[in-house]
C-alpha cells in the first residue's frame, strides 16, 4: 500500500505545484471547481450508503457558484478585501465613443446560499420524491456545501492574496503534506497511545505531534521565501495543521457514519478524492482568516 502512496504522490504533488505557483486565477478556478465536484460527489455517495440522497445538481452547481464568486473576489475587482464583502459586476454597452454602465450586479457568498435555499425549498415541494426523503436530502445536500464546497473554495482567495498569495496557498499544501506524512511513518514506527480510537484507530498522539513538529520545520523552510514574520509563519503552520488534522478526523467520522473504508478509489493507495484533501477542507480556510483576522492587523 505504501508504494501506491507514494507513487500517486509522486505524480499529482508536482502537478500542484505547477498549477499553484504558474497558473493563473482562472486555471486553478477551473482545477478547484473540478477537485470540489469530485469531492462532493463522492460526499454523497456516504450518504446514499445511509439512504440520504442529495439534490446533486443543484447543489453542485451552487458549488460552481460559489467557486465562480471566490474566484471574482480574487481576481477581478474587489469590495473590502478583508472578510466575505462583495464582488461587483458590471456591463456595459457601447455608446459612440464610450462603454454606458448597463448593468451592475453585486454578488455576495451570502447571495449564493440564499439561492441555494430557494433551490431546496423548490425542490423539497414540487419534485415526486417521497415526503419521507425530504429532510435527509435536504440535509445531506446543504451539508455538501458548506462541508466541502465552501471551505475549499477559499483556496482562491489564498492565491489572490497581492503578491504572495499562490506561496501563501503552497504554503498550505506543503504543511499538510508534511505533517500527513510525518503522522503517518512516525505513527506506524511509535504509535502507542491512540488520538480518537472510534473515529480512526491507526491514528495516534505520537503521529499528530510528529505532524505538528513537521509543519513548524515547512514554516522556517519558507521563511526564507515569505515576506512574512517567522512567529507568523510558525502560528500559521500551527492552526492550519491543527485544523487539518480535526479535517481528517472529521471525514473519518462521515466514513464511520456511512460504514465505509475509504470515500472512493480513485487515487491509488489513497482513496478517493475527499480521502486526498480532508485536511485541507479546514486548514485552507483557517490561514485564510488567520491572515486577514491576526496577520494584516498586526502589520
Amino acid at each position: 500500500m505504501t508504494w501506491k502512496r507514494v507513487a500517486t504522490a509522486a505524480v499529482l504533488i508536482p502537478c500542484v505545484v505547477g498549477l499553484v505557483l504558474w497558473g493563473s486565477t482562472a486555471v486553478m478556478a477551473l482545477a478547484l471547481a473540478l477537485v470540489i465536484l469530485l469531492a462532493l460527489f463522492e460526499y454523497f455517495a456516504l450518504g446514499d450508503a445511509i439512504g440520504h440522497r442529495a439534490y446533486r445538481f443543484w447543489t453542485a452547481s451552487c458549488a460552481l457558484l460559489l467557486v465562480f464568486v471566490q474566484w471574482f473576489f480574487a481576481s477581478v475587482r474587489r469590495s473590502g478585501y478583508l472578510g466575505i464583502g462583495q464582488a461587483e459586476v458590471s456591463i456595459y454597452r457601447s455608446s459612440g465613443h464610450h462603454a454606458l454602465p448597463l448593468v451592475e450586479l453585486q454578488v455576495s457568498m451570502a447571495d449564493v446560499f440564499f439561492l441555494f435555499l430557494l433551490g431546496i425549498a423548490a425542490l423539497t415541494l414540487w419534485t415526486k420524491r417521497p415526503m419521507v426523503e425530504a429532510l435527509p436530502a435536504a440535509g445531506i445536500s446543504s451539508s455538501g456545501l458548506l462541508l466541502v464546497a465552501f471551505p475549499l473554495s477559499f483556496a482562491l482567495r489564498l492565491q489572490g492574496i497581492p503578491e504572495q498569495g499562490p506561496a501563501i496557498l503552497l504554503f498550505v499544501l506543503v504543511i499538510t503534506w508534511v505533517g500527513d506524512t510525518a503522522a503517518y511513518f512516525v505513527g506506524r514506527a511509535m504509535g502507542k497511545h491512540k488520538l480518537a480510537p472510534v473515529l480512526s484507530p491507526n491514528k495516534s498522539w505520537e503521529g499528530s505531534i510528529a505532524s505538528i513538529l513537521g509543519a513548524m520545520l515547512v514554516a522556517l523552510g519558507f521563511s526564507k521565501w515569505l515576506n512574512v514574520p517567522l512567529p507568523h509563519l510558525l502560528a500559521m503552520a500551527a492552526v492550519g495543521n491543527v485544523a487539518g488534522q480535526a479535517g481528517d478526523l472529521l471525514e473519518s467520522a462521515y466514513k464511520r457514519s456511512a460504514g465505509v473504508k475509504d470515500s472512493g478509489s480513485l487515487l491509488p493507495g489513497h482513496g478517493g478524492v475527499l480521502d486526498r484533501i480532508d485536511a485541507l477542507i479546514l486548514a485552507i480556510p483557517v490561514v485564510w482568516y488567520y491572515w486577514i483576522w491576526i496577520y494584516l492587523p498586526s502589520r
